[in-house]
């Protein structure tokens, strides 16, 4: 018995427009073509499209399908490539899922319950950090500070949440690449101290030596200290060492105004 190209149509749920695709492209012919252009489909036919829609869900592509089909390629074979190429997608969605919970983390963590409190604790730190980069730096860290300090004015209790959020991930991000085994020195923590330069340098561009003294204040300042543990307790004293490296390799004095 064969069937019409409409009747397999409806009766798999394919559209007739695809199964002259299939057809075009060598992977599934109709058992005859009357002198009219009319498809027909026999049972051998249908037995293959019921192939074809199996591994297309499966996730085959109509090229390895083909190549299945055609026995240039075992069928198990093809499935495994596949399943491989699943179980990378799945990696990339986990890895993706994390940084989203962990984003959630941190803005949750990083939420300003009484505002009018913050940012009177944060004129009192930013006095006392203001001192620290003078003592630490010299009075051109200490203007570099006020013209830091004078571009935030404008900032809300929502913008320093979610500043709040991008640092505790910049932190967590360079802890991974601590527990990672990376030594301070090795080029991949030198890469994520980039970010963390690039933060600094958004309102201050300091020179190789003021960047490691920087560096230095995780492990003296308690304020710093404390930003940076909250990560790992082991960062603060890596992050040191590894922002004295970027200094050293990577910066070439002078880079700016300290």
């Amino acid at each position: 018995m064969q069937y019409s190209i409409s009747q397999v149509a409806k009766a798999s749920g394919v559209s007739a427009r695809m199964l002259r695709h299939y057809d075009a492209i060598g992977l599934l012919a109709p058992a005859s073509v009357a002198a009219n252009g009319y498809r027909w489909y026999g049972r051998l036919e249908l037995l293959r499209l019921q192939r074809i829609l199996l591994l297309r869900r499966l996730g085959l592509g109509l090229a390895e399908i083909g190549a299945v089909l055609g026995e240039q390629v075992d069928e198990a074979a093809a499935l495994r490539g596949h399943l491989a190429q699943l179980e990378e997608e799945r990696r990339r969605l986990d890895r993706v899922i994390a940084t989203v919970e962990e984003t959630i983390t941190d803005l949750g963590a990083a939420r300003i319950e009484d505002p009018e409190r913050f940012f009177a604790g944060l004129r009192k730190d930013s006095a006392a950090m203001r001192q620290t980069y003078r003592e630490t730096f010299g009075e051109g860290a200490a203007v570099a500070f006020d013209v830091a300090q004078a571009a935030q004015r404008g900032l809300t209790a929502a913008d320093y949440e979610h500043a709040a959020a991008q640092g505790a991930a910049l932190f967590r991000r360079l802890a991974d690449v601590m527990r990672s085994g990376a030594a301070p020195e090795d080029p991949a923590a030198l890469d994520a101290v980039a970010g963390h330069y690039e933060s600094v340098s958004r309102f201050w561009h300091p020179t190789a030596s003021a960047y490691a003294a920087m560096g230095g204040l995780y492990v003296t300042d308690p304020r710093q200290r404390e930003l940076a543990a909250r990560a790992d307790p082991e960062l603060p004293a890596w992050l040191a060492r590894a922002i004295g490296a970027y200094a050293r390799v990577r910066l070439v004095p002078p880079l700016g105004k300290a």
